[in-house]
């Protein structure tokens, strides 16, 4: 939950052209003490969110036919900062990287479990509301992010510039799946995918650093996709 509210102040937009679909994310929403707004086009959904300036929004990746990313990337280029949760038939990994490059913060795939998308909404709010934090936690992870110093439990991790900058994109994104590409571009900042094993070396000594011998693995492989932090212990 948000740290810096109650529940009935945080205003969740969902912008979503199937009026069922629409209304039971709205009533999911609502049943957990949120408040729902519905917009059916991108264009309202834009209008909506300039004038309300909700704490999370719900987008469907296409809305009556058309592409819902250039409405957020014109979000983001106004500097609304709202956390931006993607709903979606489309599956693949590529139009996965395309929803979060564009400013989503998560991706959903359709169809989809109501408690998960709950889960998810809480899961964003709760990393907004740490934006502005001096430390990170996930399960037994915390960073400082002042000291620019980790610890797992009350061990500390004795972590390179590098390493600690990884592992921030790690918790930041915990729970979701993070492609090679993602880690390129957004952690070392490339324009351009180079073949190359630099996100599997660092991610090999993180790993190294993370788990002792019986430490259940904090950092997952995903199968031809890339890799996912699982605090939870």
């Amino acid at each position: 939950m948000l740290a810096n509210g109650s529940l009935d102040q945080v205003l969740i937009l969902v912008v979503e052209d199937e009026p069922d679909m629409a209304r039971e994310i709205a009533a999911q929403l609502t049943s957990l003490g949120y408040r729902a707004r519905i917009a059916e086009t991108g264009a309202a959904g834009l209008e909506a969110a300039r004038r309300d300036r909700a704490a999370l929004l719900i987008v469907d990746r296409m809305l009556n036919g058309i592409d819902s990313l250039p409405m957020i990337e014109t979000l983001r280029n106004e500097g609304i900062r709202s956390p931006v949760l993607v709903v979606s038939a489309l599956a693949s990994v590529d139009d996965r990287i395309r929803g979060l490059k564009a400013g989503g913060d998560d991706y959903l795939i359709k169809p989809f479990a109501m408690d998960e998308l709950a889960a998810r909404v809480e899961a964003l709010l709760r990393r907004s509301s740490d934006t502005s934090a001096t430390t990170l936690q996930v399960g037994p992870l915390k960073l400082d992010l002042i000291a620019r110093s980790a610890s797992r439990g009350e061990r500390t991790l004795d972590l390179l510039p590098a390493e600690f900058k990884l592992l921030e994109y790690l918790v930041r994104h915990s729970g979701q799946t993070v492609t090679r590409a993602m880690l390129l571009e957004d952690v070392w900042h490339y324009r351009f995918m180079p073949r190359t094993n630099l996100v599997d070396v660092h991610i090999g000594k993180l790993r190294r650093k993370l788990d002792l011998p019986g430490d259940p693995p904090l950092i997952r492989s995903v199968r031809r996709s890339g890799f996912i932090l699982h605090a939870g212990e």
